[in-house]
């Protein structure tokens, strides 16, 4: 068995710099509701975002050793996908590794498990998103794989997928559709523009979204209908 995969195909940089451009939500909504991953995943700063693209890493629950080995492999730009069984008791990211990302250029960590130092960390300026936060440590103990596909947050993730996050949470894009998701978000931005024009100028939510015939077959009565 390969504990440690290098080589991975990574998205084009100009196709993650657009996708970047636009919302979690918004690139969710566009690629079809696809993608979003569990809620509980937040970051620590709801002013940081980032995209990059996915080096996923398999530790073991309250064990942050192959977090370490990522690190030492991880190139610019990279987001770490760390998954560590979901488990909520134990801090496997703080300050000091945080430092050692940021060094590297690092793009972002992602974790279903916890993480601690956040003052630190927001200080530092390194997005970091986390199923919690515990100051609780770690040991160094146990080998896991390196950019091989996760289940993670519920979703599929692909070493060199490209993951977007910001205040809302994360969303996962296929690497081969990060270009047409970036044009479906642009069309989906434009759109709601557009609605939010059309609100100012006197537009109505039943108007707009054309809800009328929607409500009608539903049945909805209103005391408009009713005689005085």
């Amino acid at each position: 068995m390969v504990h440690v995969t290098t080589r991975i195909e990574r998205a084009e940089a100009s196709d993650v710099e657009r996708l970047g451009q636009f919302s979690a939500a918004t690139i969710h909504e566009a690629q079809g509701r696809r993608g979003a991953l569990d809620a509980r995943i937040k970051p620590i700063d709801p002013d940081t975002s980032f995209v990059g693209s996915a080096f996923t890493v398999v530790c073991a629950p309250r064990d942050n050793l192959m977090l370490q080995v990522a690190i030492h492999y991880a190139q610019p730009g990279d987001v770490l996908i760390v998954s560590a069984g979901e488990y909520a008791e134990a801090g496997m990211f703080g300050d000091v590794l945080g430092n050692a990302c940021k060094a590297k250029g690092i793009a972002a960590l992602v974790t279903d498990a916890g993480v601690r130092d956040t003052r630190e960390l927001r200080e530092l300026g390194l997005p970091v998103f986390s199923g919690s936060v515990s100051i609780k440590g770690t040991v160094k103990e146990t080998l896991g794989a390196l950019n091989q596909p996760v289940v993670f947050g519920g979703e599929l993730i692909r070493p060199g997928d490209v993951v977007k996050g910001d205040a809302d949470g994360v969303v996962v894009v296929r690497r081969e559709e990060v270009r047409e998701a970036a044009e479906l978000s642009a069309a989906r931005d434009a759109h709601e523009a557009s609605l939010i024009e059309k609100y100012w100028a006197g537009g109505t939510t039943i108007e707009l979204c054309n809800l009328a015939e929607v409500l009608k077959a539903k049945g909805l009565t209103t005391d408009i209908e009713v005689a005085p």
